[in-house]
């Protein structure tokens, strides 16, 4: 995204600026603000390459390139462009007249815009703005038309219709001969704003310092003025002092080259022609003159006069460039002495945490070694709880083979004890009346319909609380084909779950089918599953009856096993045998 930005920015800037050192001035301008985030400074250091209409768009498209926080600032610093066009009527007969004065002209190369307003006139109360461009007039389109074909047209109706789209810019030019330059409107605001306004223009590239004046001058007893006037440019129409002989009448006045008559004994000078100006001003012996001081000095400028003021703007510019860079690389040498200090502030606390890390590992390693050796010493030395007694439970079973090794569920192989020949053993059943079987459970989910036919399928959750003492056999390569529960311990976790029982066949644990599985493989996933984490253990069970079961054993008279040989089945490390095979978790 950001890379993408970054891409159509760059383009924006190719097209619309040629020079390549306005480019870096403003790739630099960047760069300088997301060190120093000085938005009003970057604003300022905007304007002095984004100098024309045909650049604005630029704002727009280094907006991205700010961050949100500064976002609504930023569109409150930059100019408000619109593609809108505004409408409104003026009557050009009102007493105070149109109340604006416009500038430009096709001999100037620009559009025609509005320079000044004034204030509470017609055009300020119908939204009028300074920074317009008029682009329709009655209806005519005055992109071709000169200044004074504009003021013409004007004239022509007592309503004039104008339509406007706001710029925010206002073209800068003293001279047909003169390059065109742009101000903003904030850098032309005039300060006589409250002269009468009229289309001829009262408004001048040095507006700021402009301030209208009042003097009285009494010609009596004099040879004169002692001052010459002159006539305007078309774009800049007016009557201004051209030249203030010293020592003269108009000196002592504080009259000087450059100044604006705006008014003479009451007459306005706004329309007046060089003939007519020179009538009134000799018409009576007392005058009383308002003037806008400095507004025309341009116009009386030599070329070293106007070299000589260019070059001291350029060297105010330079060395407010000069004191922002020296500002930059204060802050720059402040901001790394604080990162160097947050980052001395990190590294203590990074080895703080890490020696504190190490100490709770220490401690933990000595309480678990603690722990060991008090286990172990229990085991040897503590008291031994007395075996737990079997289930009454009837079962007929092989004799275990002679001089075979045994296996626990964890491949361990131990040496397997012989046993007696015993008769049948005959236990009675301890029935519960509690049978935990989860009721929403559908052996269709897991099985084919092939494999449960004829089979009650139910899902035990057995808690695991102790060892789980439940002896199986079987397997797909027995007699019997399945694995089924051989024996059921007093005590143990499935004796305390009461829902399995003798006979029962175990199709799956843990979600893992047993149907098609051999015994080592069945008590490998019993033990896995039952020392695994978690708190419960799932058995998904076809219920049988015992007699059912004992019919499917085979069996051997001659061979039968002592009631002494049925141990406990996962009872901590206490081996259990049965038919060969040793079940141990």
């Amino acid at each position: 995204m950001e890379r993408r930005v970054a891409r159509e920015f760059r383009h924006k800037v190719n097209l619309l600026i040629d020079n390549e050192a306005e480019k870096d001035y403003l790739y630099d301008v960047l760069r300088m603000y997301h060190q120093s985030m000085n938005l009003p400074v970057l604003v300022g250091d905007l304007k002095l390459v984004i100098n024309e209409p045909s650049r604005l768009p630029l704002f727009d498209a280094i907006r991205p390139l700010i961050p949100l926080k500064h976002q609504v600032e930023y569109d409150q610093l930059t100019p408000k462009r619109s593609r809108k066009l505004k409408e409104v009527r003026l009557d050009r007969l009102h007493p105070e007249g149109l109340g604006l004065s416009v500038r430009g002209g096709v001999e100037f190369s620009c559009g025609l815009f509005i320079s000044q307003l004034v204030k509470g006139g017609q055009a300020d109360n119908v939204g009028l703005q300074v920074g317009d461009e008029i682009v329709r007039i009655n209806g005519y389109s005055i992109s071709s038309c000169t200044h004074e074909e504009v003021i013409n047209l004007i004239r022509t109706k007592k309503i004039v219709s104008i339509k406007v789209r706001h710029i925010g810019m206002i073209p800068v030019k003293s001279s047909a001969d003169e390059p065109l330059k742009w101000q903003y409107v904030d850098q032309f605001v005039s300060e006589s704003g409250e002269a009468k306004g009229s289309v001829a223009g009262l408004a001048s590239s040095g507006g700021r310092d402009n301030k209208e004046k009042k003097v009285f001058i009494s010609l009596i007893g004099t040879k004169g003025m002692g001052c010459s006037i002159s006539s305007g440019p078309t774009q800049k129409p007016g009557i201004f002092i051209s030249n203030v002989k010293p020592g003269s009448l108009s000196a002592e006045v504080g009259l000087e080259v450059g100044d604006q008559i705006v008014e003479v004994n009451g007459v306005d000078f706004s329309n007046v022609d060089h003939k007519e100006a020179v009538r009134v001003l000799k018409s009576s012996r007392t005058l009383t003159i308002s003037v806008v001081a400095g507004a025309g000095k341009e116009l009386f400028m030599t070329e070293g006069e106007r070299q000589r003021e260019a070059r001291l703007r350029e060297q105010e510019r330079q060395e407010l460039m000069h004191q922002k860079r020296l500002a930059l690389e204060t802050n720059k040498i402040i901001k790394e002495q604080q990162e160097k200090e947050r980052l001395r502030k990190m590294e203590i606390s990074q080895k703080a945490a890490e020696e504190e890390e190490r100490y709770r590992r220490e401690i933990a390693q000595i309480t678990a070694e603690e722990e060991k050796f008090k286990k172990e010493w229990e085991e040897d030395w503590g008291p031994k709880e007395p075996p737990k007694s079997l289930k009454t439970v009837t079962a007929e079973v092989h004799s275990a083979p002679h001089s075979k090794h045994k296996k626990d569920l964890k491949g361990v192989a131990h040496d397997q004890l012989d046993t007696d020949d015993t008769n049948e053993v005959t236990m009675k059943q301890d029935k519960k009346g509690f049978q935990k079987y989860l009721e929403d459970f559908d052996p269709y989910s897991m099985f084919t319909p092939e494999q449960i036919m004829g089979k009650d399928v139910r899902l035990l959750r057995i808690k695991k609380e102790g060892s789980l003492d439940l002896a199986v056999e079987g397997g797909i390569d027995s007699p019997i084909g399945k694995i089924v529960v051989s024996a059921i311990y007093e005590g143990g976790a499935a004796d305390k779950h009461g829902g399995i029982v003798k006979g029962d066949e175990i199709l799956a644990v843990n979600g893992k089918i047993l149907i098609d599985s051999r015994l080592a493989e069945a008590q490998a996933t019993l033990a896995k599953a039952w020392n695994m984490g978690g708190d419960w253990i799932d058995l998904v069970i076809a219920v049988s009856p015992p007699k059912e079961y004992d019919d499917e054993i085979p069996t051997n008279p001659s061979s039968t096993v002592s009631p002494n040989t049925h141990k406990k089945v996962f009872e901590g490390s206490a081996p259990v045998y049965r038919q060969g095979y040793l079940l141990q978790l």
